[in-house]
């Protein structure tokens, strides 16, 4: 029998992360599920046979309290915590969204790799998988505290790979398009209908999808980094240009 992995994923309580963390589970790995929603959070551990611990990726006090019930050593981090907050231009931009979104995507990223990062070493084979965007790389009206949280994720990722050139450790970066999860309802503030019109006469990508490619890249050999996917529906060409059917 190989030797158990484990895999940390924070963001698991829905989306993305439950489905990476039912995916990883369904690949071998120990799963350790993160999330603020622990109720939520432990339905899934329930289905993966994982373990579900509460975080808060933007409480440093969280962060290492989450870290210190964690093995000596593990072996996959997927940073998937994160999401966007409001859609308006920028003249008109509200700093507290755009301080929240860069405390879940950028500054909560950094601090679970900084909290994990001996333990992810002691594994001899770590692997940090962050979940960016498409936004990562392109920009669109109205998405300035978004995309900008996106392209320092980015930024983040590329610098992980010279810091630890010669390490044990690899860097993916997962950088989907448009997926139906609860991002848009977030994003708009539980407004269902506002949040469905974006996915509305076009087939956009499901949780499933992404977890998919999260663990393909996990599971390649210790000498291959994968180093990012892009992954979008057919019905998206950038992160503003998108085929919608009238008749759907």
């Amino acid at each position: 029998m190989p030797p158990t992995r484990t895999a940390v994923v924070t963001g698991a309580s829905s989306g993305i992360g439950a489905a990476c963390a039912r995916a990883l589970a369904a690949a071998g790995f120990d799963v350790v599920l993160g999330a603020r929603r622990t109720e939520r959070l432990s339905t899934v551990a329930a289905d993966t046979g994982g373990k579900a611990l509460a975080l808060d990726v933007t409480d440093p006090a969280s962060v290492e309290a989450f870290a210190a019930q964690l093995p000596q050593q593990v072996h996959v981090l997927v940073n998937n915590a994160g999401g966007a907050l409001g859609l308006e231009p920028l003249a008109e931009f509200d700093e507290t969204q755009w301080l929240a979104m860069y405390q879940t995507n950028v500054l909560g990223l950094a601090r679970m790799t900084r909290a994990l990062y001996p333990r992810l070493l002691a594994s001899g084979a770590g692997h940090v998988i962050n979940i960016g965007s498409i936004a990562g790389f392109e920009t669109y009206a109205g998405g300035a505290g978004y995309t900008a949280a996106k392209h320092a994720v980015r930024a983040i990722s590329q610098t992980m790979r010279l810091e630890w050139l010669g390490k044990p450790l690899r860097v993916t970066e997962v950088n989907p398009g448009l997926v139906e999860t609860e991002f848009s309802l977030v994003r708009f503030g539980g407004d269902a209908q506002r949040a469905a019109g974006v996915y509305a006469g076009m087939r956009p990508l499901h949780a499933d999808d992404v977890a998919d490619a999260v663990v393909w890249a996990a599971t390649r050999a210790p000498h291959v980094n994968i180093d990012e996917i892009v992954i979008r529906p057919t019905d998206q060409a950038r992160a503003d240009k998108v085929f919608r059917n009238a008749n759907s």
